[in-house]
Parts: C-alpha cells; structure tokens; sequence
C-alpha cells in the first residue's frame, strides 16, 4: 500500500491499493443496488470475501430491502475471509442518470456508511472511489463530495479514528489529492 497524504490530523488517510486487502474494522463496497455482486469493488470484494457475504446480503434483501438497496443507503455484513471485519455496503449514484441530487446521494454514501460504522463501535474504515467506475462519476468531482461528507462526519463525531480512501490507481488518487476540500 503506498500513503499519499493525511488529513484532519491525521485521521484521514489517502492511500493506493487493493482495499480487498485493508486490515480494518469495515470496508466499504461500492455496491449496486441488488447486493448481490457485480464487477469493479463490488465484485472483488464479494469474489475475496467468500461466500458468506452474498448469504448476508441475500437476508438483507429478504428482511429489509427486497427492492433493493435504494442509493445512499448502507448495511453491514460480516467480512468473511477478508482482512477486515465487516464490510459495508453501499449504492452509489448513476451519474448519467438524474441532476444535481446525484453528489446529495454521493455524500449519503459516505455519512450512511460513517454513521453505521460509528453505530456499531467501529473505529476504522476503508472507502474506495464510490461510483466513480463504471457509475462514471468524475473523479474530480467526486473528490469534492466525498471529502467534504467524510470532514463534516469527522468534525461532528470523534468515535471514527482512521478514515482510509483507498484507489486503485495512482493516478486516481492523484486526481482526488488535485480536487478534495479538505481544511487540513
């Protein structure tokens, strides 16, 4: 894993790699809507995670979103093989599809994922670049919505220690290093 920069003293870190491989309490998937896994994160996450995970997703449907996860919303699932404890699953915004609700959904993504991981006692988490993929949200805008959902969350509760953006590519980083708001 290679540290690009920290931020809010500290308690943000930018960094590139396999998130499949974060030693956290939670990562985040960049799920789709049907939580059953897909391509991208989405698919290397459950593809490392095991079967575990898609059961637990298979519940959530059954129990408490059988249309769907709506986007902005997170859950939680075990890890299953993953370094990490559980992952979070959230559905990120199209964004092709609608107007100017689509960076409001953004940043849901990254409060709902914060707010179930602060629910649950976690205190690390790892986020990739969600729905900048194939949901072709532009890296650099995404860099601002992200940042300044994740700074907001930080600033109002202490209980997250570690925020870890994780992106798969250098030069993905790079964009998000050119174009976050982050005041430190």
């Amino acid at each position: 894993m290679d540290e690009l920069g920290r931020f809010l003293g500290g308690r943000v870190v930018v960094k590139v790699g396999d998130i499949t491989k974060e030693d956290a309490d939670a990562i985040v998937n960049a799920a789709n809507s049907s939580l059953m896994g897909g391509g991208g994160v989405d698919g290397a996450i459950h593809r490392a995670g095991g079967l575990r995970i898609l059961q637990e997703c298979k519940e959530i449907r059954r129990t408490r979103y059988p249309d769907g996860l709506p986007t902005g919303q997170a859950v939680l699932t075990t890890g299953g093989k993953l370094a990490a404890k559980h992952v979070i699953h959230t559905a990120g915004p199209v964004y092709g599809k609608g107007g100017k609700e689509k960076a409001t959904q953004l940043a849901d993504c990254y409060r709902h994922s914060l707010t179930l991981a602060a629910e649950k006692g976690l205190k690390t988490i790892a986020f990739p670049a969600i729905s900048t993929g194939i949901y072709g949200y532009p890296l650099d805008e995404a860099a601002q919505v992200s940042s300044k959902a994740v700074e907001e969350f930080l600033k109002a509760d202490s209980s997250i220690q570690e925020v870890r953006l994780v992106f798969f590519s250098r030069s993905d980083a790079e964009v998000f290093l050119k174009n976050h708001s982050f005041s430190s």
